[in-house]
């Protein structure tokens, strides 16, 4: 399959806003500004240093006061400090669901591609390349096929494009469970068998990618339930596949099938906790960090507090673990960054203008002795009108494009607009939301 796509420009940067609809006591299990969603969609913004234009993905929507998801494609211009209007790459109105966002990256040539997501059997996943290097004028649709939660992670010099993904089971007795698969292709064209990574009951994953090595890390649905997601596993491969191992290098026998299998790291569940990822990252000798929250309860509110942003890090022997900070809700999602042994996160960890609702208020949290102890440098956003959410670390990040995130109120539908930061959160800009030029610089916010 491959057709030919002129995608129409659009006037301005408006996110989506999106509910589950799975109501509490104290509002959504995740709503709001949601057009940097999930932490299982990666990379979404990739800086290439040929042109310096950090490229990057979201989900947005014809109109505030619409729920129609449109698969936007976009980039920053380092050197004029310009964003051009976004094209609009797919559109969907029937669907409304930021789960079917993509991924993007750049091959070495400088072609754009970009994976949106799928959703079960139920929609697509499709896969998008440019038709020219570092350009979004123009997209063919190179082929359609079953993936959720695209991660997807390129190296010419080895397997090339290696993709992490989702496929659904489903049970008559339990409804859908979510397992996880790798393929790989050379050119992006044709592409290996699916093969089976994780399935029993149901997992979600995030990997990262340093050099030849690719790691992943993910969680169990007990029977199924998503609502009840704890432990956690970890798997990583040097050789595109071939082979998979522990962090130190023990071989792993896969798929991994059962909730003690070798490649659990932490056994969370025999302590009634939850975890939901955030972020993968590697120290400078290639060892993999994670970031991910822990919870005691799988519902918005007090219930589940103190919800702990923790990280794990492999030292050479052994995993080490240290609790960064708190914040008030599972779905908080930060990003991790990794300077040496200068580390910060960024992420929703302050309590925002809807408190119990997915976000907050952004803050900067920096660490110089690898990620042992934590302290607030900044907060990054004050006083909002809306929650801010899901801040993402763009691949080969480059100031001022460090990190990108979306706002929205949890409680009811509101427009959404989209912003990005420097490294040390000095400064922040939102992206306009409405155009009339072609080319438009960002708009500093004071804070």
């Amino acid at each position: 399959m491959s057709a030919l796509i002129t995608p129409p420009r659009i006037a301005g940067y408006k996110g989506i806003w999106f509910t589950l609809g799975f109501k509490f006591e104290y509002g959504d299990k995740y709503s709001g500004g949601l057009g940097t969603y999930t932490a299982n969609h990666e990379p979404m913004a990739v800086y290439a240093p040929a042109v310096k234009k950090t490229f990057f993905t979201y989900g947005g929507t014809p109109a505030a006061d619409k729920r129609e998801l449109v698969i936007m494609v976009s980039y920053y211009d380092h050197e004029k400090h310009l964003v051009p209007k976004p094209v609009a790459l797919y559109h969907d109105p029937a669907v409304d669901d930021p789960h079917d966002n993509a991924a993007i990256h750049l091959d070495d040539a400088g072609y754009v591609w970009v994976f949106k997501s799928g959703r079960g059997n139920k929609r697509p996943g499709i896969i998008f390349r440019s038709t020219k290097p570092y350009s979004i004028d123009s997209f063919e649709r190179v082929s359609d096929g079953e993936f959720t939660y695209p991660q997807i992670w390129h190296d010419d010099a080895t397997s090339g494009f290696f993709l992490l993904f989702t496929k659904y089971t489903f049970y008559k007795d339990r409804g859908p469970a979510r397992n996880l698969f790798w393929k790989m292709s050379k050119d992006g064209r044709t592409w290996s068998e699916d093969h089976r990574l994780a399935g029993f009951d149901g997992h979600y994953q995030t990997s990262g990618r340093r050099g030849n090595k690719i790691a992943t890390f993910f969680n169990w649905h007990p029977g199924g339930n998503v609502d009840l997601r704890t432990n956690l596993y970890y798997a990583q491969t040097i050789d595109d596949g071939k082979t998979w191992t522990m962090a130190d290098g023990t071989p792993l026998t896969l798929p991994v099938d059962s909730h003690g299998h070798p490649a659990r790291v932490l056994d969370l569940q025999s302590d009634g906790l939850f975890m939901y990822t955030c972020d993968l990252n590697f120290d400078e000798k290639g060892n993999p960090i994670l970031l991910f929250i822990v919870s005691r309860a799988g519902e918005p509110g007090p219930k589940g507090d103190p919800r702990e942003w923790t990280l794990l890090h492999w030292i050479g022997d052994r995993w080490e673990s240290h609790v960064v900070t708190s914040s008030h809700h599972n779905y908080d999602m930060g990003s991790l960054y990794v300077r040496g042994k200068e580390w910060s996160i960024i992420g929703p960890t302050e309590p925002g203008p809807q408190k119990y609702g997915t976000g907050g208020e952004m803050a900067l949290w920096t660490s110089g002795n690898e990620g042992k102890t934590w302290a607030m440098k900044r907060q990054i956003t004050h006083g909002s009108e809306f929650n801010h959410s899901y801040a993402r670390r763009p691949l080969n990040v480059e100031d001022p494009f460090h990190v990108f995130w979306a706002d929205g109120d949890p409680t009811h539908i509101t427009p959404s607009r989209l912003y990005f930061a420097n490294s040390d959160a000095s400064r922040v800009w939102r992206l306009p939301y409405e155009m009339k030029a072609d080319f438009q610089a960002p708009e500093e916010i004071g804070y």
